[in-house]
């Protein structure tokens, strides 16, 4: 980790737009949500690994950004963020710098990892990205000094979804993606985790209007309050190629909630109630949905949290007030009952402990 220079201002201030970006323009009450990124932050160890080929040739969903914490002998244990965009952006391996320095100082080494928009893929070709990077990262650990055995996702909005997604599809053979991916053959590589964290997912996108704090404005798509995810131009729709309503069963197939099963990995959902865009009932049903299947899941509901950005869950008093968690554990499918305890690092990193080592 190193002080922030000139050029990481510059950095820090890109990815404030890019955060922004999925927002669009719909206006002041909106952005406001977004605060700057915070001072502390980590520089890569390695910059823009190519995971994949690019495609299109102008894509930079293909890269990825290693942070290994110094003086930490490996093999290392290894979480993967990706931060959202509304499906919009391929930079999500730039929010990787602010999550990383407390994951770097508990003992865990960091992949920044960007997937391909919107315009560039439709799903399931974003979810294809993701595992083609978990893929490229275990076959290549022994090269950067990483455990193939313990990795965890992690990620917010869209990379939350996306984090979900990664971590209930490990078992899911048809959604893998071909064996050579995009110029890299991953034939006979797990793209399995063994531990996620999402902040603030999309689940079902059929039901985010119907759920959603502020009624949604007919024919407005910008991404924001009042934004209609049912319309033709809204993120959900740009990535599943079509308007989401009038092919509910391909929409259904980007559903974390599907793939639930016994052999998923331990997945914690973070989620705001004043989230006025991805409500807060998406995470709280795929929390539901583990826990009815007796998986190893926590669920932290924020009452006054909007849509993150997610070190703020952790790190600012009073967005985190009156949280209460809730959890199910697999051993005896016993669900603990809802109480007060304020999202941190340290259950974070306690999380990933406990399910990496």
């Amino acid at each position: 980790m190193r002080l922030i220079s000139i050029k990481s201002f510059f950095v820090s201030r890109v990815l404030r737009m890019a955060c922004c970006f999925c927002m669009l323009t719909s206006g002041n009450a909106a952005l406001a949500q977004f605060p700057p990124p915070p001072e502390r932050h980590a520089e890569p160890t390695k910059r823009d690994i190519a995971y994949a080929a690019p495609i299109p040739a102008a894509s930079k969903g293909h890269l990825l950004d290693l942070y290994i914490p110094e003086g930490r002998k490996g093999p290392l244990p290894i979480v993967i963020w990706t931060s959202g965009s509304a499906f919009f952006g391929d930079n999500g391996k730039e929010g990787a710098r602010y999550m990383a320095p407390e994951l770097l100082n508990a003992g865990f080494a960091v992949a920044g990892v960007s997937v391909r928009s919107s315009s560039q893929t439709k799903f399931p070709g974003n979810l294809h990205d993701i595992k083609a990077a978990i893929r490229f990262l275990r076959t290549n650990a022994a090269q950067y000094g990483l455990d193939p055995n313990r990795i965890a996702m992690m990620g917010d909005s869209s990379g939350g979804w996306t984090s979900a997604m990664a971590a209930l599809t490990g078992d899911a053979p048809e959604m893998e993606g071909p064996e050579m991916e995009r110029g890299v053959s991953t034939a006979g590589v797990s793209s399995a985790v063994q531990a996620a964290v999402a902040f603030y997912p999309p689940t079902d996108f059929l039901s985010m209007d119907e759920w959603a704090p502020i009624a949604c404005i007919k024919g407005n798509a910008r991404p924001g309050p009042g934004m209609c995810h049912d319309d033709p131009g809204s993120p959900e729709s740009h990535i599943i190629g079509c308007t989401i309503q009038t092919c509910p069963d391909k929409v259904r197939l980007a559903d974390p909630a599907q793939y639930v099963s016994a052999k998923d990995p331990p997945l914690m959902i973070l989620h705001g109630r004043a989230d006025p865009l991805v409500p807060h009932q998406q995470g709280e049903r795929l929390f539901k949905r583990l826990a009815q299947n007796c998986n190893e899941t926590i669920f932290y509901s924020l009452p006054l949290a909007g849509h993150g950005p997610a070190w703020k869950f952790l790190e600012d008093a009073a967005t985190k007030v009156g949280t209460s968690v809730e959890g199910m554990s697999r051993q005896g499918c016993k669900l603990a009952q809802p109480k007060l305890v304020e999202p941190s690092w340290e259950g974070i990193i306690a999380f990933l402990k406990a399910h990496l080592g």
